[in-house]
């Protein structure tokens, strides 16, 4: 009976976890470190650089396991997400909302208490957002994937007023580069799951558009706006001159495979603009810490 108990206590564990989406929650902790590591004016403090990125990431998996509640009957008639706790009955509906709430909760506090109110706001910001806006959106407009991208690109901005204290263009920089980062990304995920996307009912561009031609347009505009945004950390001493010749390379590759898409969109151009970008991102991360 213990052991009996004991498994069936770590499984329900593991999908309270799995509300949290901790893969994504995972981008959020790299990008609001880096944003609070590149936004403080001098050497970090650790303490409360580690509790502004715990707070963070408490939002951001709030934010997740609220959108999940909300999403629970479509995600069941998708195959890519009918086996979450919520679609497949593992958790209940109020206990996933109460989970949701208090997680975002203690996040907001956590940012107003362990750095300042700014960063406090932008995580109810984050939260509102994604949850009030985006996600009932997803069902009516393929402008979501835009309005998704927002929240999306706030944990780097989060993590630079907990450090910085002020939202300066150093800050706005760090959201631009992950808003435009997250449309080329988006695009090949859509392509790849288009015909979930149209089970369920959410107009996403490959859905609308069978042919691809206009989720292959975007993924390529927004490539080849990024690159021009990637190297003003730069321009803003934020980081050091030699950070261009990192990000240049980068960025032309990201293009090349969303022009690769654009003109074909097949699951292999897909694939390869996904693990592109997943690879992308990191990379850029890291280059523009190690010149800062």
């Amino acid at each position: 009976m213990p052991v009996a108990t004991g498994r069936r206590a770590a499984s329900a564990l593991a999908d309270f976890v799995a509300l949290t989406k901790p893969r994504l929650n995972g981008l959020v902790v790299a990008t609001s470190a880096a944003g609070y590591y590149l936004g403080a004016p001098g050497p970090p403090a650790l303490k409360p650089m580690a509790f502004s990125v715990i707070g963070t990431a408490l939002v951001a998996a709030g934010s997740a396991t609220l959108n999940q509640v909300l999403e629970r009957e479509t995600d069941a008639l998708m195959i890519r997400t009918r086996t979450r706790p919520l679609p497949d009955h593992r958790v209940g509906t109020v206990d996933a909302a109460i989970f949701g709430l208090v997680l975002s909760a203690a996040g907001i506090v956590t940012l107003g208490w362990a750095a300042n109110a700014l960063a406090a706001l932008l995580a109810l910001v984050t939260l509102v957002v994604y949850v009030a806006i985006y996600t009932p959106m997803k069902r009516r407009s393929d402008l979501a994937t835009l309005v998704g991208a927002i929240p999306g690109a706030l944990p780097p901005l989060i993590g630079w007023a907990a450090g910085h204290g002020s939202l300066s263009s150093g800050g706005w920089t760090l959201f631009a580069i992950v808003f435009l980062w997250q449309i080329p990304h988006f695009m090949a995920i859509a392509w790849l799951y288009r015909e979930d996307y149209g089970r369920a009912g959410f107009p996403m561009l490959p859905v609308i558009d069978p042919g691809g031609r206009l989720a292959g347009r975007q993924a390529l505009l927004y490539a080849v706006a990024l690159l021009p945004v990637s190297l003003v950390p730069a321009m803003i001493a934020v980081t050091a001159p030699i950070y261009v010749w990192l990000a240049l390379p980068l960025g032309a590759g990201l293009i090349a495979l969303s022009w690769r898409f654009s003109r074909s969109r097949t699951e292999s151009t897909a694939r390869a603009l996904f693990f592109g970008s997943i690879i992308y991102l990191p990379l850029v991360w890291a280059a523009m810490i190690v010149t800062h």
